[in-house]
């Protein structure tokens, strides 16, 4: 009978395992629409590594290795927000063409709205974390990770992080979107960078703004750190959508597009990518949805 009873308890315990190994599955990783447009369907989940922020990557990393290995691409919120709800089909999007996205902020959950604030080092957090998984044997990211090609990218106040961060010599290119550093530095809300101009100084890599037009809050910053910006490569793209662009849209809309051309050229040397910045016929040229400005590329 204790023969039984144990065999009885031996399973029980395995079974509740497994459903409880499943069920932690479930909240841990969840597909963002159908997992966006790109070549590698992506999944948002939350690494017990690295629970403070959320990663969006291709679901099957058995394709990347020596020959195909992902970039890096670290991400700051709007609002200075502990949470990327506010942008998760644009970022998966991104991810779904072959990077890894490293959002600041633990994964929301479905319809989850979290204004809890954030920190420019989180940024700096995301690219260490990277940089250790791709040197680590028992990692699912082992020598999988492109380390030598980083993006630090972001939203308004996320967008000033990538600023504050950018100088990092490890940092490729950066990405701006609907953000710029204010004419006096103290002005912004609380917890946002108090960056002052002569921060733009230290940027090393080509830069991408992408604005929402003339009803973006941030359309005078953002226009003005172009302006300011001589010594490295900088293209401005502005579409009049208003503060908010095109994040929540259908796998991020017009700006997940920008970005991810941008990221695709920048980061993995996509000359076919390039087309839609470099020259007087590029694609953004003729798109009538579209005003750009471009130095240095």
């Amino acid at each position: 009978m204790k023969k039984i009873y144990s065999k009885f308890l031996f399973l029980t315990l395995s079974a509740s395992l497994f459903v409880h190994t499943l069920y932690a599955q479930e909240v841990t990783s969840r597909v963002v629409e159908d997992g966006g447009t790109g070549k590698y369907p992506a999944i948002m989940i939350s690494e017990e590594s690295l629970p403070s922020h959320t990663i969006f990557r291709p679901k099957d990393l058995s394709v990347f290795g020596k020959k195909s290995t992902l970039p890096v691409i670290a991400w700051g919120n709007g609002a200075c927000a502990n949470s990327p709800w506010e942008h998760v089909n644009f970022l998966s999007e991104v991810a779904s063409h072959g990077f890894l996205v490293i959002a600041i902020g633990p994964m929301p959950k479905e319809g989850e709205q979290t204004r809890d604030r954030s920190t420019s080092s989180q940024l700096t957090d995301a690219i260490d974390w990277a940089i250790a998984q791709n040197g680590d044997k028992n990692s699912p990211f082992y020598k999988k990770i492109d380390v030598k090609n980083i993006a630090v990218s972001g939203m308004s106040c996320g967008g000033l992080q990538t600023l504050e961060i950018a100088p990092d010599p490890r940092v490729t290119t950066a990405v701006v979107c609907n953000s710029g550093i204010l004419p006096n530095p103290n002005t912004g809300m609380p917890g946002m960078p108090s960056l002052a101009k002569d921060q733009l100084k230290k940027l090393h890599t080509p830069a991408l703004y992408i604005l929402g037009g003339e009803s973006d809050i941030a359309y005078n910053n953002g226009m003005d750190d172009y302006k300011r910006i001589e010594h490295v490569p900088v293209f401005v793209a502005n579409m009049d959508v208003g503060h908010g662009g095109t994040y929540g849209q259908p796998h991020g809309g017009e700006f997940a597009k920008v970005a991810t051309a941008w990221y695709l050229w920048q980061l993995k040397g996509d000359k076919e990518a390039s087309k839609m910045f470099l020259g007087d016929t590029c694609g953004l040229c003729s798109d009538p949805n579209w005003k750009l400005e471009s130095k240095n590329l």
